[in-house]
């Protein structure tokens, strides 16, 4: 009796006749095969010069352009709608529920930082499904000492933002928070304990000059929200809010839904259309298993996405190695041409998403105006010697519908019904604001500066629009000589009695 060992995969064979030696090293040859077909499609990276192609990276921007875009939406801003914000305190405007204004906080103001800030790019979802992986791959920074720290186990802990810089750079999230020409100053709100769980990441890439990346911490559904240090829903809210994009990426191991990712799609409610969901490594599965886990996805996700039209899935595997064997590679690759060409798409439209995003605000900013303005009417009409003034205001606040405060708005305005934020949110709102600190429309003009309210309205229905389209016929954007008191003329106040 003959005993063969084959040490070729690290197990004991022994061969009982001798006979067997062939069939013995027969399986060592097959397994090495296999672990070497195995390791091949994880060694061999594969082509990228699709990304350059479909996001147009080589093609030169008219930045004189863009910036002369960007300085007129800012005066207009500057000039028309931010003095109205400031007179009426729009920020200090507190939202009470996440559908009253899907999109934006209610109550936040828009910054210089945000204006001139690039597209933001968000992704998010579970731990370990490659969303690190996906960055590193977009940017190229795979086997480089700057590529996102990615593996099997949950690694991004901070939300990192990744953006373009003249040198390779980490910031520290105080220092974002404390740089007003930054966008992230507003995230000082959410704590210390956050800023040290954020970090800001700075390279020379082409992608960069035209997007930002922001990379979150996963969701792990057995982990208290408090355990994390900071508002973790609050913060993802906010960035939310800002994204242009948002990649919700999955993968087949991890469908399940808690109540962390319940919650993070409550947050996305209102937001439907910039919403990406992506399948990552879709290599990893046959073709009939795919299928599988594709419908399993759906059905997770049916009851989180109240919509009539079916979220767009991307199926693919997002890294810069080759696909695994057999896998269907012709289709992936145009998954993944799809969801590059709807990144060019934002990127392109990033100047046109500005200024409606600025025009959105401004309609919110008026509507604030005009109901602290009736609010400020019906106090003083219903004040008489012997009133207290205390008493009559909050009867007023604790029952708005009964003065037809809103309805007023309604009939005498062109604001629909649909924008009017939270009744409740003013009763906080003049629980840390008195209603004598605040003046009337009618008492919000000058002759010099014209009226707050014609101001506002000229820049929403004349002045946003006609940059628009300027922007979009390929002139140079300008305002008018006549933007401020129509060219010498004395403003006409609509709200004075004559």
């Amino acid at each position: 009796m003959v005993y063969i060992v084959c040490l070729t995969t690290g197990v004991l064979l022994a061969a009982i006749m001798k006979g067997t030696v062939w069939i013995c090293c027969l399986l060592s040859l097959l397994l090495l095969q296999a672990t070497a077909e195995e390791e091949d499609h994880t060694s061999v990276l594969r082509d990228t010069s699709h990304i350059d192609e479909t996001l147009r990276l080589a093609t030169e921007e008219k930045a004189s352009d863009y910036a002369a875009a960007i300085q007129t939406l800012r005066k207009i801003y500057h000039t028309s709608i931010k003095p109205m914000e400031q007179a009426y305190k729009y920020n200090e405007l507190r939202q009470h529920e996440i559908s009253a204004y899907p999109g934006r906080t209610l109550g936040d103001s828009a910054t210089d930082g945000e204006i001139t800030s690039k597209p933001m790019v968000l992704f998010l979802g579970p731990w370990s499904v490659g969303k690190s992986s996906m960055i590193n791959y977009l940017l190229g920074l795979h086997d480089s000492p700057y590529q996102l720290y990615t593996g099997a186990e949950p690694t991004t802990s901070e939300f990192t933002v990744i953006m373009h810089g003249e040198k390779i750079r980490s910031v520290e999230g105080i220092v974002m928070a404390a740089d007003s020409s930054r966008s992230f100053s507003p995230l000082e709100k959410f704590g210390q304990n956050f800023l040290e769980k954020l970090i800001g990441i700075e390279m020379p890439h082409k992608l960069l000059e035209r997007v930002t990346f922001v990379d979150t911490p996963g969701i792990i559904e057995n982990r208290k929200q408090q355990e994390r240090g900071y508002p973790f829903n609050d913060v993802c809210q906010w960035f939310i809010d800002r994204a242009d994009l948002i990649f919700v990426v999955f993968d087949p191991t991890k469908l399940d839904v808690g109540l962390e990712l319940e919650m993070l799609f409550k947050q996305l409610k209102g937001r439907e259309s910039q919403i990406r969901i992506i399948l990552n490594k879709a290599d990893n599965l046959a073709t009939q298993d795919l299928m599988r886990v594709y419908g399993a996805l759906f059905w997770s996700l049916a009851p989180l996405i109240n919509v009539t039209e079916p979220p767009r899935v991307y199926v693919s595997s997002f890294w810069p190695y080759d696909y695994a064997p057999d896998t269907s590679r012709e289709l992936f690759k145009r998954e993944e041409i799809s969801l590059l060409e709807d990144l060019n798409q934002v990127i392109e439209n990033r100047m046109e998403n500005k200024i409606a995003f600025i025009r959105q605000h401004g309609i919110r900013v008026r509507i604030h105006g005009l109901l602290v303005d009736r609010y400020v009417q019906t106090f003083k009409e219903k004040m008489s010697f012997f009133s207290d003034p205390e008493l009559v205001f909050q009867e007023i606040v604790d029952d708005p519908d009964k003065f037809y405060i809103f309805k007023s708005i309604l009939a005498k305005t062109n604001v629909s019904k649909f924008d009017l934020p939270n009744r409740d949110a003013y009763r906080d709102f003049f629980g840390i604001n008195p209603i004598t600190s605040f003046k009337p429309l009618s008492a919000q003009c000058s002759y010099i500066g014209g009226c707050l309210l014609d101001k506002i309205e000229k820049a929403i229905t004349t002045e946003l629009p006609a940059l628009l389209s300027s922007i979009n016929s390929g002139k140079q954007p300008g305002l008018s000589s006549c933007e401020v008191t129509g060219c010498g003329e004395k403003p006409k106040n609509r709200y004075r009695k004559n």
